[in-house]
């Protein structure tokens, strides 16, 4: 049945209110701390640089309606934001709708909305302060004391667990992570002497993710929310690298009963290093999906005319306001969801 039909519309009410709340306390969270709310294109030359994650591409017309190239809707407000860094702006943040091209189910929907926020002469530790404080200063503020999801709880107010991905891999899955940060194949051994599936043309990054899937999300958020730090830098294209150990990298992820909130890092700012990143990332793309994204060329030149040390992150208000309101669907907080092809 329709979801504009009145008698199933109005049992989103409460989550809908809920939602405008939510986002009203965001804003006030962020201007009370002298961050500036911003505002950038949607339309992107580049959308980003993840090999992973895809998106909508749309055909830009001269004025006689002869298409001259390409435009993308943007999955993060990111490039551009930090442009805005460069420029001298210090603590920004926005909220905004960003377009991924990947399946609809109950966490994801195509299109959604993002608060992405940036300190300057910081890093990602001050980001996870920064995630401690917004939660429990939503949950205070609209008056309830745990986030839900599926039957699992979780409290903002307690001690948040703080822990690495190396950590993470000992205490889930039993490995050794940098046994394998540079060998797919012992890895994928690895894998399957721990029972977990392999496929004859599994990556480096489809074995991780299955790891992450299987034997780690599942328990990270419960009872309360967990910050897992530290990705090996092939999982981390736009973070700056760890100075003590620069296999990996300064980025973390933020769960809440069991599901990813949001993605930080201590942003890379070396502009060489960066370019590198964006063509590894780009190779794979093409290898395994048969395309690639043009650089964004002026980002480039931002970073190479200096762009201060800056922590930032992105994280899924639609996600949050499930966790805020007990939701098990994402539809169940959208005023209209995306609609499906058949």
């Amino acid at each position: 049945m329709s979801w504009w039909q009145p008698h199933n519309f109005s049992e989103k009410h409460t989550n809908l209110r809920r939602r405008r709340q939510i986002i009203r306390e965001i804003r006030a969270f962020f201007d009370s701390q002298d961050f500036i709310e911003v505002e950038t294109p949607a339309l992107q030359i580049c959308p980003t640089i993840d090999a992973h994650i895809h998106g909508f591409k749309t055909k830009f017309f001269d004025h006689s309606l002869t298409p001259v190239g390409n435009y993308y809707l943007q999955t993060s407000p990111e490039f551009d934001m930090k442009k805005l860094l460069v420029a001298g702006m210090q603590r920004i943040y926005q909220i905004c709708h960003v377009y991924r091209n990947a399946e609809i189910s109950r966490l994801h929907s195509p299109e959604f909305t993002m608060i992405e926020w940036y300190r300057t002469d910081d890093n990602y530790k001050s980001i996870m302060e920064d995630c401690i404080d917004l939660l429990r200063h939503i949950a205070k503020n609209i008056g309830i004391q745990h986030y839900k999801h599926r039957g699992r709880e979780c409290d903002p107010f307690a001690p948040f667990e703080i822990i690495s991905v190396s950590d993470a891999f000992e205490k889930y899955a039993g490995l050794d992570l940098s046994l394998y940060l540079d060998d797919s194949d012992k890895f994928a051994n690895a894998l399957e002497v721990s029972g977990i599936r392999v496929a004859e043309d599994d990556q480096w990054d489809d074995l991780f993710f299955r790891v992450m899937a299987e034997k780690i999300e599942p328990y990270l958020g419960a009872g309360h929310p967990t910050i897992l730090y530290d990705y090996p830098v092939c999982m981390a294209s736009l973070s700056k690298r760890k100075e003590d150990d620069p296999r990996y990298a300064e980025r973390f992820e933020l769960y809440v009963c069991g599901v990813e909130l949001a993605n930080a890092f201590s942003e890379l700012t070396d502009a060489e290093e960066q370019r590198a990143r964006y063509e590894q990332e780009m190779q794979i793309k093409e290898n395994i999906y048969g395309y690639r994204y043009p650089p964004d060329e002026d980002f480039f030149k931002a970073l190479d005319y200096g762009m201060p040390e800056s922590g930032g992150i992105a994280l899924g208000i639609d996600r949050l306001v499930m966790l805020a309101c007990g939701a098990n669907d994402i539809k169940d907080v959208l005023w209209a969801p995306v609609q499906t092809l058949e």
